[in-house]
C-alpha cells in the first residue's frame, strides 16, 4: 500500500516538474518575441512567422497530442502562458488541431481553427497564413476544410480573423467536444492575460505619483486595484474548476461557468485598469491596448457570457429541481 502511494506520488512530482520546466521555456521563449513592436506588426497584418517557427522547431505545436507525454491540463497552462505574453500566433488552434488529426497532422503544417456558421468558416485566426483550415460547430462536430475562397477581415485586435466560403467539409472523427475544449482555450488565455495586466496596474499605481505621492498611498485607487485582483483570482479558480472536471460528465457544465465568469471579470478588469492607467493607456504607443483588446476578442471567441449561461441554465432545469443543490455543492 505505502509502495503503491509513493509511487503515486513520485508520478505527481514528476508531472510538476515537467509542466513547471515547460512553462519556464515558454516565458523565455514568449518574452523574448513578443514586445511591442511584434504586436504592432501583428495589428498591421504581418504573420510572426519567425515566432510561428520557434514554436515548431521547440515542438510546442504538437504538445496536445497523446503521444507528447503531456496532458492537456499541461496545455492549458501554456496557453496561459501565450495569454500573459499576448501570443499573435493561433496555437491554441494549432495545438489542438493536431491532437484532433492525430496520424494526419504534418509536422510543417501551420493549422487555425474557425467556427462553422452557414456556409463559411468565420474568424480563424490568420487563415490565410495557415497551411490548412479546420471547422468546428457548436453541437461539436469537427471538419476538414478542402478548398474555397478567403474573405479578409480583422478582429477589434486588429489581427486577421479570415472566412472561408464554399469551401469542402469532410467531417473528423473526433471523441472529444472540440468547441467546449476551444472555448476553454479562451478562458486560460484570458486568465494569463488578466494576470499580466494585474502586474502593469500595480507597477503603475506604485510608480506613478499625484498631489506628491504614489498613486497606491490613495484608498480609491487601493480600492480598486484590490478589485482587479479579485476578479483575476476569480477568473483563475473558475477555469481550473473547468479542468478538474475534463472528461466528465459535467464537463460541459463546469465550461460554461469557465467561460461565463471569465467573460465577467474580462469586462470589470479592462474597465478598472483602463481607469487606472488615465489618458496614458488608451495611446497606441502603450502596449495596454494590445491586451485588452485581445480579451475582447477572446470574449465573445466560441460563445460569449450569455451564450454559455444559456447552456448552464438549460442544463440545470433538464435535471430538475432536485438536483440543482446537489450539483452547486459537488466539489472534486
Amino acid at each position: 500500500m505505502n509502495d503503491d502511494i509513493n509511487t503515486e506520488a513520485s508520478s505527481l512530482d514528476d508531472s510538476a516538474q515537467s509542466q513547471r520546466l515547460l512553462l519556464e521555456s515558454a516565458h523565455r521563449l514568449f518574452g523574448d518575441h513578443c514586445d511591442k513592436a511584434l504586436l504592432d506588426s501583428a495589428e498591421r497584418g504581418e504573420f510572426a512567422a519567425e515566432l510561428a517557427s520557434k514554436l515548431a522547431e521547440y515542438g510546442f505545436h504538437r504538445l496536445a497530442e497523446r503521444e507528447s507525454g503531456f496532458a492537456l491540463a499541461d496545455v492549458f497552462a501554456l496557453l496561459k502562458v501565450a495569454g500573459y505574453h499576448a501570443l499573435p500566433v493561433p496555437l491554441a488552434e494549432w495545438m489542438l488541431a493536431n491532437r484532433w488529426l492525430d496520424a494526419e497532422a504534418d509536422d510543417a503544417v501551420l493549422t487555425s481553427m474557425g467556427q462553422r456558421r452557414e456556409s463559411a468558416v468565420v474568424d480563424v485566426p490568420w487563415g490565410q497564413q495557415a497551411q490548412a483550415c479546420l471547422a468546428v460547430t457548436q453541437d461539436g462536430v469537427l471538419f476538414k476544410t478542402e478548398a474555397g475562397t478567403w474573405t479578409s477581415s480583422k478582429n477589434s485586435a486588429g489581427e486577421p480573423y479570415d472566412a472561408l466560403h464554399d469551401s469542402e467539409l469532410v467531417a473528423v472523427g473526433c471523441s472529444e467536444q472540440p468547441y467546449e475544449l476551444l472555448a476553454l482555450s479562451r478562458c486560460a488565455m484570458a486568465v494569463g492575460a488578466m494576470q499580466r495586466l494585474l502586474e502593469m496596474v500595480v507597477e503603475q499605481v506604485t510608480m506613478r505619483e499625484q498631489f506628491g505621492r504614489p498613486l497606491a498611498r490613495f484608498q480609491v485607487i487601493q480600492h480598486a486595484v484590490a478589485g482587479v485582483a479579485a476578479e483575476v483570482a476569480v477568473a483563475g479558480k473558475a477555469h481550473d474548476g473547468a479542468l478538474a472536471f475534463l472528461n466528465t460528465d459535467r464537463q460541459r457544465d463546469e465550461i460554461a461557468i469557465a467561460k461565463a465568469r471569465i467573460g465577467e471579470a474580462t469586462g470589470i478588469v479592462t474597465d478598472t485598469v483602463h481607469q487606472l492607467f488615465g489618458a496614458m493607456g488608451f495611446t497606441h504607443e502603450h502596449i495596454l491596448h494590445h491586451y485588452t483588446r485581445r480579451l475582447w476578442v477572446w470574449r465573445e471567441d466560441f460563445g460569449n457570457e450569455q451564450y454559455w449561461q444559456q447552456v448552464l441554465g438549460s442544463s440545470l432545469c433538464a435535471r430538475g429541481a432536485d438536483q440543482v443543490w446537489p450539483f452547486l455543492a459537488t466539489v472534486r
